[in-house]
Formats: C-alpha cells, sequence, structure tokens
C-alpha cells in the first residue's frame, strides 16, 4: 500500500490536462493582499500572526503560547528551563506539535521543549483542539488530542528587490544577550531561499524570595536568595528552499540546534547551588511537495529524518553520579491524497510510516525501535450553512528491543459539525461541536526505562466532547471596527493514565502503571475587538478566560479527607486561569500590555492545604517605535526601516512559581533593535 500510495502520485506527473485546482492554483502574479472574514470555523481555534506575535513579551513559542486559553504551560525557571504545553489538562504527551506541517517527535519521553524555538523565524502560531481544520493533510495529524502549528516566515519581496536581510540583538536582564540574522534571497520568480542564525546567551542568575508557611500559619523560612545554574549558551540554525510551478510547490528545510545549560533544580531541603548540567543536539532535515493534478485530484509528500542527542551530567557523588547520553534516530515519510468528489464534498486518503530507534550508555538498556503505520480516512462536506467533517485512522504499532516484541493495532474516529445561524453581510454567528476518540503510545521511557520500564503498559485512552461558538461582527465605519467572541464548553476523559507507583519497599525504585482515570469539564471563551478612533490611531484588545474542573477518579476508596485524591483537582491545573493582550498602535509607535492569570492550584491530587500553591498572575509592558526610510527603499545596502522596543516583563515583580520549588524571575527588562535591509 505505501509503495502505491508514493508512486502513483509521481506516475500522474506525465497525465497533466488543461484543467487546474480552481482558484488553489499557483499562478505568478504579484501579491496582493485581500481583507475580509474567515468562514466560520468547525474545529476550535486560536491563532497568533504578524504584528500581534511580535508585539508579546516572549521569549520562544511557549511564553507566546501562555495568552492561549485553555493552555498550561509548565516552566521550570529562566531563560533555558524547560517548556512543556498542556492543553485542556489532557497531559503533555497528547500534544503535537508541528513545525511547517511536520510534527516534532521525542520518542524517548513524548516532551517536546518549545523554548528552543525561537519566535524570530516564526509567522504564525495556531492551536488546535482535536485536530486541524483540515482533511488535506497526514495521518499523523489526525492523531492527537490536540495540535500547535508553527508556521515559519516564507520570503516576500518588494517590487524588484531580489533578497531581505534582518538584523535582531536582544539583550536584558539576567546577562541575556541574543543576536539573530534573517537573509531571504529570491532567485527567480518561482524559487528562494531563507537562511537564519541565531545565538542566545544568559547566566540565568536572578534573585528570588523563598517563602514557606506551615499549615498552622508559621512562617517556616523567608529568605532572598539568587537562581543558580540556570544558564545556557544556545546555536539555532536553520535553511529553507521554497519553491513553486503552475501545478504545486515545494519546500525543503533543514535545522540544528546546539545547547548547554545547567540544571537550576529545585529549592529543597535548604539546597540552593546545584552542578547538573544537560547538552541538547537537535538536527533534522524534512521537506514537502503539493502537486495539482487536475481540478479534482492533488496529493502530497512529506518526508523527514531528525537526529537527537542528549547528555546529562550529575556531578554530585553525594546523590548519585549521572553521566547518561541518549541517541535517538527517526524516519518519517508520509503521502495524501484529496479528492474533490463533487461540489461540497471532498475526500482524503493519507498514509505514513514511521521508524524511531533509542540507544543509551545504560546498563542492561533495552535499545528500543518502533515501526508505526498509520491510515487516515477523511472527508469533508459542506451543504448551505451546515458543514461536516468525519475521520478514521487506523494505527499500527510494532516495537521491538533486545529482549521483548510487542504489537498495537487500533482504529480511532472522529467527527466534527458546524451550522451558520446567520452568515452572511458583516455577521457571521455558527454553532460547533465534536467528537474524538483517541490514545497515545507509552513512550520509550515508560516501557523500556531501566528499572522504571514496563513493557506491558496499555496506551493512554482519551474521549473529548465539545460544543461551541463563534461570533464576529465587523463595521467598517466609525470608532469600533471588530468583534469577535469564541465560546466552548467541553468534557474530556483520559483511562489507563501512566502513572509511576514506587516498586518494592523503597522509594527509590518505581514501575510505570495504568492506574489513571482522569475527567474534565470546562469552558473556555476569547473576546477580540478592534477600535480605530482615528485613521493613524488603532487599538486592539484580546481577552481569554478558562474554567476547569480537572478531577482524579482513580480510585473510589482513596477518598480520605486528609490525603485522599479521589474527586481532587489533578496536579497544577488550575480551576481559574485568563489572559489580557492589548495594543495601542499610532503611526509607527505600539503599546503594549499583556496580562496572565492562573489560579489557585495543588501540586498532587490530594487537594489539602499542605500541597496547596498560590495563584499567580503577571503585567508585561513593551514599547516599540519602527521608522521607515522611504527615501532608501530600493537602494542596496541602506536600511528600510528600523524598530527599536524597549520591554518590562513581571512589571510589579510578584514572586511566583509555576512548578513547586522551582522560583520564577520577577521583574526584567529586555531591550531590542532591529534593522531590515
Amino acid at each position: 500500500m505505501i509503495f502505491c500510495c508514493v508512486v502513483f502520485p509521481l506516475l500522474t506527473l506525465a497525465q497533466e490536462g488543461e484543467s487546474v485546482w480552481g482558484d488553489s492554483i499557483v499562478a505568478d502574479m504579484r501579491e496582493v493582499t485581500v481583507y475580509g472574514r474567515q468562514s466560520e470555523e468547525i474545529v476550535p481555534s486560536q491563532r497568533l500572526a504578524g504584528g500581534r506575535l511580535e508585539a508579546l513579551s516572549s521569549y520562544s513559542v511557549a511564553d507566546a503560547l501562555r495568552y492561549f486559553s485553555g493552555v498550561q504551560i509548565k516552566d521550570y525557571g529562566g531563560v533555558g528551563g524547560l517548556k512543556t504545553i498542556d492543553v485542556r489538562s489532557m497531559g503533555t504527551n497528547h500534544m503535537g506539535v508541528f513545525y511547517d506541517g511536520i510534527q516534532l517527535g521525542n520518542a524517548q519521553n513524548g516532551l517536546v521543549d518549545l523554548g528552543r524555538f525561537s519566535l524570530e523565524n516564526v509567522e504564525e502560531i495556531a492551536l488546535y483542539n482535536g485536530q486541524k481544520a483540515q482533511i488535506f493533510q497526514s495521518a499523523r495529524d489526525f492523531g492527537t488530542s490536540g495540535s500547535v502549528y508553527i508556521k515559519t516566515r516564507r520570503p516576500k519581496f518588494d517590487d524588484n528587490k531580489r533578497f531581505n536581510l534582518r538584523c535582531i540583538v536582544k539583550g536584558g536582564s539576567f546577562g541575556m544577550i541574543n543576536p539573530a540574522v534573517v537573509w531571504e534571497q529570491r532567485w527567480s520568480e518561482c524559487l528562494s531561499s531563507s537562511l537564519s542564525a541565531e545565538y542566545m546567551g544568559a547566566t540565568g542568575r536572578y534573585k528570588f524570595r523563598y517563602r514557606r508557611v506551615l499549615p498552622s500559619g508559621v512562617v517556616a523560612w523567608d529568605t532572598t536568595a539568587v537562581r543558580q545554574n540556570g544558564d545556557i549558551a544556545a546555536v539555532r540554525l536553520e535553511g529553507s528552499v521554497f519553491g513553486r510551478y503552475r501545478r504545486g510547490t515545494w519546500y525543503a528545510k533543514g535545522y540544528y540546534y546546539d545547547s548547554e545549560r545547567g540544571i537550576p533544580g529545585a529549592i529543597v531541603n535548604n539546597v540552593w547551588r546545584f552542578a547538573q548540567r544537560q547538552w541538547d543536539r537537535n538536527a533534522f532535515v524534512q521537506g514537502q511537495w503539493i502537486h495539482h493534478v487536475s481540478d479534482r485530484y492533488k496529493f502530497q509528500l512529506s518526508a523527514k529524518y531528525a537526529y537527537d542527542r542528549l547528555r546529562f551530567l550529575n556531578p554530585d557523588t553525594t546523590l548519585m553520579y549521572l553521566d547518561n547520553v541518549f541517541a535517538q534516530h527517526e524516519f518519517y515519510l508520509s503521502t495524501a491524497h484529496h479528492l474533490r468528489i463533487a461540489r461540497g464534498w471532498e475526500a482524503n486518503m493519507s498514509v505514513d510510516y514511521q521508524y524511531n530507534s533509542l540507544s543509551a550508555n545504560l546498563a542492561d538498556f533495552k535499545y528500543p525501535k518502533r515501526n508505526s503505520l498509520l491510515v487516515a480516512f477523511a472527508s469533508q462536506y459542506e451543504w448551505g450553512r451546515f458543514k461536516a467533517l468525519a475521520s478514521l485512522l487506523g494505527t499500527n504499532v510494532f516495537d521491538v528491543s533486545l529482549t521483548e516484541s510487542a504489537s498495537l493495532s487500533r482504529w480511532t474516529p472522529a467527527v466534527y459539525l458546524s451550522y451558520a445561524l446567520i452568515r452572511g453581510g458583516d455577521t457571521e454567528l455558527a454553532l460547533r461541536a465534536f467528537y474524538k476518540k483517541i490514545f497515545r503510545m507509552p513512550t520509550f521511557n515508560d516501557l523500556y526505562y531501566t528499572e522504571v520500564g514496563n513493557a506491558h503498559l496499555d496506551p493512554e485512552d482519551t474521549q473529548q466532547f465539545d460544543l461551541g461558538g463563534i461570533l464576529t461582527r465587523d463595521w467598517y465605519r466609525g470608532w469600533l471596527r471588530h468583534i469577535e467572541v469564541k465560546a466552548d464548553g467541553y468534557y474530556n476523559m483520559v483511562d489507563n493514565k501512566i502513572v509511576a507507583i514506587p516498586k518494592g519497599s523503597g522509594q527509590y525504585r518505581w514501575m510505570m502503571m495504568n492506574i489513571g482515570k482522569v475527567r474534565i469539564a470546562g469552558v473556555e471563551t476569547t473576546a477580540e475587538t478592534v477600535v480605530r478612533p482615528h485613521r493613524s490611531l488603532g487599538l486592539t484588545l484580546c481577552a481569554n478566560y478558562t474554567y476547569q474542573r480537572a478531577m482524579d477518579m482513580t480510585d473510589p476508596e482513596d477518598n480520605d479527607v486528609y490525603a485522599g485524591t479521589y474527586g481532587g483537582q489533578i496536579a497544577y491545573i488550575p480551576r481559574h486561569s485568563g489572559s489580557v493582550v492589548a495594543n495601542l498602535a499610532w503611526r509607527g509607535l505600539s503599546i503594549n500590555y499583556s496580562f496572565v492569570y492562573v489560579g489557585e492550584r495543588y501540586h498532587t491530587s490530594a487537594n489539602i492545604r499542605e500541597n496547596y500553591e498560590q495563584p499567580w498572575y503577571t503585567h508585561d509592558l513593551s514599547l516599540s517605535y519602527r521608522h521607515i526610510f522611504a527615501k532608501w527603499r530600493g537602494r542596496v545596502g541602506l536600511p528600510r526601516c528600523v524598530t527599536v522596543a524597549l520591554e518590562c516583563n513581571n512589571v510589579f515583580d510578584q514572586q511566583y512559581e509555576v512548578v513547586l520549588n522551582y522560583p520564577m524571575p520577577g521583574r526584567n527588562w529586555k531591550g531590542i533593535v532591529k534593522i531590515e535591509l
């Protein structure tokens, strides 16, 4: 099947006729900007792009995602700390992160560190609950409970300009220095390239207040210290080539990231200094080709090879000396075939193959390998105001290690519905609903890690239910120009949740087991408005709010009032959270304000006073000015525009922790200078 699906598109190149793919055809035209509203969304999604993304006081993709509703970011502190995402309390491993349409993987532990992806080369970040709102995509796109899509910048050129060059320098608190350069070249009307390089360096040293209060109300300790061993030195290189022709598009990309960082560690037992170090080396090459055979049929080919190396060093012999090295290899090949059956009715079939392997310098390591074959069938139908999307994903996984092998085969469905109550003119009002069943495979660490893994684990099963709507209203005169309100209520079930429990009589040996069960009910809302009191003055406001009740329903007998976990809010999930982002722009001057709030939480499912975590919030401000040199436009070697910005994060110097015993920075500053040639 894989051979046919890959070879058949190549043979069809010789069958090109006169017809084209309707309004999706690629043509040699000057770039035009079309202003208009997207049709009602069948899949709940959130986006940050363009100036709004650039205006946020963010170091990385993870920082920008804080402003989405329903999102929890686990941040272990500082510029170089690990940052992962959890959406609607499903768990970090249930999230898929896609980079230019191809998923970023980590078969070892399932975690993708979003902190290593800079915003300097990112054009758009989109978050989808369930899956992306289209059927023409790889089978892997259908296989997650939620998805983050990172779209990098495509080269755009003014008039007859042959190249663009952007030089950016950022500096600020914690000894942070962050220079970057982006060079874009137009080789012909149909071929362009982009090359970006970036360095991130920081000492990671910042003052924090460490205060603990006993359940009796007595202050156990209250002191101020400096965070140690949070330094980072990282280099990112990325190169891309983009091509287009009359019937399609293609791109090829190479990515390299190399970093050394300190592991700050948890502040416990009055220990303030740590010596652990981590080295990461991540590289991948990937490409994608889309070809329109006719006005009814098009196909997509995607391929990727990735290599990830991680070294962790703990030189402290009073605990346990460790010098572990892990290496991962990943091969990925995907093909998707899209057919327009009739007016308003489309279908797609996708086939993916993926190979993962993991090696390590550990004793008795099992050197696991995983072969995955995914087949997806999807169809989308639109009739008047009604839209429906359905998909069926077949997953076949075969694991083999030095001592054992295991296989799994499952089919999982998803259904999305949308109906426009009002459509056309200046107002749109639509209702939407979806159901999705999916699972996530245990990671290599879950299954095979020495003295921890359990080769007989079952996958975590999830079911998602969602009901919501979107209202959009536009005005073309007056101060108020745009209002958009989204609201979704959801209920999620996670069964066979994988948790670690003690093995034997000691607390130093653990085993992974399927004993978890979580039930999640919540509401998330987003409101956005655009006000233009003057043609040179614009104000944009966006607010998000999320309410979640995420309960641990594992063991009904574990209901002790003092330490029971049954019915308790799961670890680190707040009931209330939200954000506000405001931007005021006047000519080249821009003032940005952002606010993030995370309500009270508990660091275990035992919701008792000893496990209570206080709410936290931050206020961030930034001021930027962009000057365009109109007289120099088109002159080689002279800057087209210069942008200068100053940011202040955590304006009120709040002392807080996202994860217990990992204090976050207080007030900090950042300066930015950007020159575009």
